[in-house]
């Protein structure tokens, strides 16, 4: 018989203060479009090679979505889903971990699809830097 794994109280905090965290960067990206104001950082590896990271377009990407703009957020960042998934479970584990003592079990992601994710980043980023049709569609 096993004994279940509760949090601390410290733990308990820490993981309400990430998940206030989350919910106020999500607001902040909401509330301010990332195209026009001026507050957001800017891509230091589009700055310095002109070449589009697996991460550029993000921002934007989940400006659009929380705007209800799915087909924008898309064509911001093929890669969305994937992020939005581990962000959204990193969250409501955050928030279990906070009301019930332990968070969601994080053996879903498995080495295999971590380096699928990976991988479809790095074929993704490739794809998105070729000036060809139809892989320019994937450019910012």
């Amino acid at each position: 018989m096993t004994a279940e794994l509760k949090s601390s109280i410290i733990e308990r905090g820490f993981a309400l203060a990430g998940a206030a965290v989350m919910a106020g960067i999500a607001f902040v990206v909401g509330w301010f479009n990332p195209s026009t104001a001026g507050i957001f950082p800017v891509c230091p590896f589009y700055s310095l090679t002109g070449l589009a990271c697996p991460g550029c377009g993000m921002t934007r990407g989940f400006h659009a979505l929380l705007h209800g703009d799915i087909l924008s957020a898309l064509g911001y960042n093929l890669l969305l889903p994937g992020i939005l998934f581990f962000f959204g479970y990193l969250f409501v584990s955050l928030f279990l971990t906070f009301a019930r003592g332990r968070g969601l079990d994080f053996r879903i992601f498995s080495p295999l699809v971590i380096w699928s994710f990976f991988g479809f980043g790095l074929v993704f980023t490739i794809l998105r830097n070729l000036p060809y049709y139809p892989f320019n569609l994937f450019a910012l």
